[in-house]
């Protein structure tokens, strides 16, 4: 049998197991745990113990890690130069200004028959000849328009992706690990970690109370509900990341982090609801231009 640290490497909890739990809440909760034999029974299932935490060798970290997941909800990919480039030209008026230029350009360089030239009684040879500036000079307009769009967005984009990683760094949680209460980074969590909480805290993971001392809750940034929610291990033990405590204090297991938290799954939800979003606006964009060229080619 494979082994990690001195200890079997299969878990006698599964990841789907785990996050099915996590969504449970009350009594429905506390029955689920006592299922699995009680809170105590879920630490000996992840080989953690609830007053010594996990051993913190580097092999049963990265074990952790890879078999539950890590603390980090993966930032959705940066956008490139190019990218902002192309959204800047999707705007309706810069497309209006792009074809009239591309209009004017073609008129400038238009030669009429010799029949027509004949007809023609008089001709400004200057202008003729210099008339591709004013396309020429519409164009470098949406162009200057569209790069400093794009930089300004590319600009802000870093600027706030650097200080969201600053913060993220500098978060500490207070984790028991070898029998010492220990201060670690919020993206070193584990699933098997023991945290002590206490009033003021934002919760890093989703977590079983294994004790608590008149503890409340304020999830509202996952429920919407203002109403501060009592936690205790006999009536509602299950804690959830993204919460803060507002009153009490306690110690949890953690038992599901990153994308696999409560928090990490809304997120994900709300990430793919934003890109169909974007679709639909582009998708709007699109149909207005189409809309303003076919109400033109009506009038002419």
């Amino acid at each position: 049998m494979a082994t990690i640290d001195g200890r079997p490497a299969q878990y006698g909890v599964t990841l789907k197991q785990l996050r099915e739990l996590m969504e449970l809440r009350g009594r429905e909760g506390v029955n689920k745990i006592n299922g699995y034999g009680g809170v105590q029974e879920i630490c000996k299932k992840l080989y953690t113990s609830p007053n010594e935490g996990l051993s913190g060798s580097a092999a049963d970290i990265q074990h952790r890690r890879d078999t539950f997941g890590s603390n980090m909800i993966p930032p959705k990919p940066p956008k490139t130069f190019l990218q902002l480039v192309w959204e800047a030209l999707q705007d309706v008026t810069l497309i209006i200004l792009e074809v009239a230029a591309l209009v004017s350009l073609g008129l400038s360089f238009y030669q009429p028959a010799d029949d027509e030239e004949k007809e023609v009684v008089s001709v400004d040879e200057d202008e003729a000849k210099y008339g591709w500036i004013e396309g020429l000079a519409i164009l470098i307009s949406v162009i200057v328009v569209v790069l400093v769009t794009a930089f300004n967005d590319y600009s802000k984009e870093r600027q706030f992706r650097g200080l969201q990683s600053r913060i993220e760094g500098e978060h500490k949680f207070s984790v028991i690990r070898q029998a010492e209460v220990k201060q670690i980074s919020v993206s070193d969590i584990v699933v098997g970690d023991i945290c002590q909480i206490k009033y003021g805290d934002l919760l890093p993971a989703d977590g079983i109370l294994i004790q608590s001392n008149d503890l409340k809750v304020d999830e509202s940034s996952l429920t919407g509900e203002s109403d501060h929610v009592k936690k205790g291990e006999a009536f509602d033990p299950m804690v959830l990341s993204g919460t803060h405590v507002m009153e009490g204090s306690g110690k949890m297991l953690v038992s599901a982090v990153g994308v696999n938290s409560q928090a990490g799954i809304i997120f994900t939800l709300l990430g793919a609801a934003v890109d169909q979003q974007e679709q639909e606006i582009k998708k709007m964009k699109k149909g207005t231009c189409n809309r303003y060229f076919r109400s033109t080619n009506h009038f002419e």
